[in-house]
């Protein structure tokens, strides 16, 4: 089935009761990743949908936008849903070897320095357990200082 131009996906058929019998679209996440594989291109969520995606925000977005070290492009999918590609020259904010931290950074990066609530906080020390340490050592480097101080406080 056709998803976006020259974009198509084999339909998964629904389990649940409420829909049986009916066909499941894929997620906006499932499209820019097999974007990124098939173009070879390393992407990062930004902004609301970084922040909804680890449930810092109930915000739920219409047009995800993706940091890219591919060309820029925009992808309509059905609904008025789409896809924001933004070409980044900051290859540092696409280097994370932890998709999840690349995640987390974004995310705090969408907030702001000094913005950060206890709740977010908490929200992010859970998601923090799901981190190694190996990764974390890998990864520190490439954080802001600000963000790299609230993390190893954590």
């Amino acid at each position: 089935m056709r998803v976006a131009h020259g974009i198509y996906y084999y339909p998964k058929m629904s389990t649940s009761e409420y829909f049986k019998g009916q066909y499941l679209p894929p997620t906006i996440e499932e499209i820019a990743q097999t974007i990124a594989k098939r173009d070879k291109i390393r992407i990062v969520p930004t902004g609301s949908y970084a922040l909804n995606a680890l449930g810092l925000s109930t915000q739920v977005v219409m047009n995800v936008v993706y940091m890219t070290d591919g060309a820029p492009r925009r992808i309509k999918v059905g609904g008025g849903k789409g896809i924001l590609f933004k070409h980044t020259s900051k290859v540092k904010n696409l280097a994370y070897k932890s998709k999840l931290l690349m995640l987390i950074v974004s995310a705090l990066r969408e907030i702001g320095e000094g913005n950060i609530t206890p709740y977010q906080l908490e929200t992010i020390k859970s998601h923090m357990k799901n981190v190694s340490q190996k990764e974390l050592k890998a990864d520190i480097e490439l954080m802001p200082q600000w963000v790299r101080k609230i993390l190893l406080s954590l």
